[in-house]
């Protein structure tokens, strides 16, 4: 480690992300063809997701969701210091890319869960092959579901793209760097 850095991120935190970005747009770009791809694809999305979450209550400190969650007045308060080029740094998550964090996981539970749901519908296979036999209706209705929550997904990646590049610009830090060695630069002692 460089001197004047401290380590924020540790393995799980940069393995999940890394991982989740390989495998979701593996998933996405699959489509179902071919359709084994795309389940297996998604079904290591929603284990990571699920170790996610443990990993939010149990793990690290700056994993923790205690660390990162906040009020949503706190993350517009954030947002709007972040326009004006004045946002406070944080060594963690700050709170618009903590807000993120429950959107996205939030967004691959839904697409996870509807996914499985389609799946059970068409092939009788899967966690929920219960609903096999399902009206086509709800088949309808879930693929869309799945559809939206996919593409949701996709603008929501753009938007974290968007202020990882902001953030590293107001903060003179590479956060994707950051992201790859789980170092930052030390807090300014002031």
């Amino acid at each position: 480690m460089e001197q004047g850095e401290v380590r924020v991120w540790d393995p799980f935190v940069r393995i999940f992300h890394w991982l989740l970005v390989l495998l979701f747009t593996l998933a996405y770009v699959t489509g179902e063809k071919p359709l084994s791809l795309h389940v297996y694809a998604g079904y290591i999305v929603f284990g990571l997701v699920l170790l996610r979450l443990l990993w939010g209550v149990v793990g690290t400190p700056h994993a923790r969701f205690g660390d990162f969650v906040y009020r949503p007045s706190r993350v517009l308060a954030y947002l709007k210091d972040t326009l004006g080029l004045r946002a406070r740094r944080y060594l963690g998550h700050n709170p618009a890319g903590g807000a993120m964090i429950l959107l996205m996981l939030a967004s691959l539970l839904l697409v996870s869960v509807s996914g499985f749901a389609v799946y059970g519908i068409e092939k009788g296979a899967g966690p929920l092959a219960v609903l096999s036999g399902s009206p086509e209706s709800l088949e309808e209705v879930l693929e869309e579901v799945h559809e939206f929550f996919a593409n949701l997904m996709v603008l929501l990646v753009a938007v974290h793209i968007a202020g990882v590049v902001v953030e590293s610009l107001i903060h003179r830090e590479n956060l994707v760097k950051a992201m790859l060695t789980g170092r930052k630069r030390a807090p300014d002692d002031k």
